[in-house]
């Protein structure tokens, strides 16, 4: 004997499910507008973002010392330089005559 599947369309849905179906649609348009809100948000932010400034066509280090950091300030850049003793040193330069501002030593480990 074959059973015969019943009909869905004549059963009326429990409220419990119906309250369910609700709640999973509202979180899913929530999710849809957060996601949509997150992407506008970091594309007027990004879009927003200066260019680094420009950097010196040249640092002139003392002989023997080479780089091994940069940072960019406004008109002056600092570097970090070891020689061959290993020391370190942070050598801040100006940015438009290239001329030392000031050196400062770190102390070894």
């Amino acid at each position: 004997m074959a059973r015969e599947a019943p009909d869905t369309e004549a059963l009326p849905e429990p409220p419990s499910l119906r309250r369910l179906r609700r709640l999973v649609t509202t979180l899913t348009v929530t999710l849809i507008v957060g996601v949509i809100t997150v992407v506008v948000l970091l594309v007027i932010r990004l879009a927003r973002i200066e260019p680094p400034p420009d950097l010196p066509a040249t640092v002139a280090l003392p002989s023997g010392e080479e780089a091994t950091a940069m940072t960019l300030g406004e008109g002056w850049v600092a570097v970090v330089t070891v020689d061959a003793e290993r020391r370190e040193r942070i050598r801040v330069i100006d940015a438009e005559t290239g001329a030392d501002r000031g050196v400062t030593e770190i102390a070894p480990r």
